[in-house]
């Protein structure tokens, strides 16, 4: 019989490894006129208040394995909002969950009820520039689990509930649990990269940079939309309001702006 060079872990009693995911994303768009920046207010209010929020934080208490404790959400004016929840994990996985598998979560489509000991945090960021149109949508979700499973099982679930353009993905590990034997375990399952917990289609549509500090349980990954359509950034009637040269400098404006955001640097 050939033995099994990577076994699953049986823990004395309870486990105690904290695993922290957090996750930004940044949707870019172009609102010059009053009437434009109405609508993309409208259209933040629509994706992104505190019902939609707490619908999706439920979702990904759900994939992890958790008891929502407490709800607290808020809408702002004109636009934003805030949802934290309290949650505590069952003591094992969910039934048929590979929970430690480098593998993507499940999709929107195919959450089931399952989940229970930390917090899930998501708070949204509107920002725009008073001059040349850019607006510029940033959303933080945490999610932090004590016990047995991973958040990145939700990554793959959050980063198809928003519309993202540039995504920054952050996963430690922290702290540590015990075998039977006594012996220390520092993290409880296999990670090469958080790139391993994203579809195949979620891979080819965005550039992606990996920075890990492998012996400190750090992984980090940056995601940058590959397909650009300026449609999908305008408000009113779309591209039939601007001439060609005015789309031209609109489309350097939108790039210019993810990829300073992309790369964390002016680019003049």
């Amino acid at each position: 019989m050939v033995k099994d060079p990577n076994p699953k872990i049986t823990v004395h009693g309870f486990n105690n490894l904290t695993k922290s995911l957090s996750f930004n994303i940044f949707d870019i768009a172009y609102a010059k006129t009053e009437q434009h920046r109405q609508e993309y207010i409208e259209y933040i209010d629509e994706l992104y208040n505190a019902e939609r929020l707490t619908e999706i934080l439920t979702n990904v208490t759900k994939i992890i394995g958790a008891n929502i404790l407490n709800v607290a959400r808020q809408d702002y004016d004109p636009q934003g909002a805030s949802v934290t929840m309290l949650i505590a994990e069952h003591e094992t996985p969910p039934d048929g969950t590979d929970w430690d598998e480098e593998a993507p979560g499940p999709l929107p489509d195919s959450v089931v009820g399952h989940l229970d000991k930390s917090h899930v945090t998501v708070h949204t960021y509107p920002e725009s520039h008073p001059d040349n149109g850019i607006s510029t949508f940033r959303v933080d979700v945490d999610v932090s689990t004590c016990g047995v499973i991973s958040p990145l099982r939700a990554l793959n679930y959050l980063i198809h509930s928003f519309d993202s353009d540039i995504v920054t993905i952050d996963y430690r590990v922290r702290g540590m649990t015990r075998d039977l034997d006594g012996t220390k375990h520092y993290i409880d399952h296999d990670i090469n990269s958080i790139q391993n917990f994203l579809t195949e289609d979620t891979q080819n549509a965005y550039q992606m940079i990996d920075v890990n500090v492998y012996q400190e349980n750090i992984f980090h990954t940056k995601m940058l939309l590959k397909d650009f359509d300026i449609d999908n950034y305008l408000f009113g009637a779309g591209r039939d309001e601007f001439n060609q040269e005015d789309l031209d400098q609109i489309e350097e404006r939108l790039r210019t702006e993810m990829l300073e955001i992309f790369y964390s640097r002016n680019m003049g």
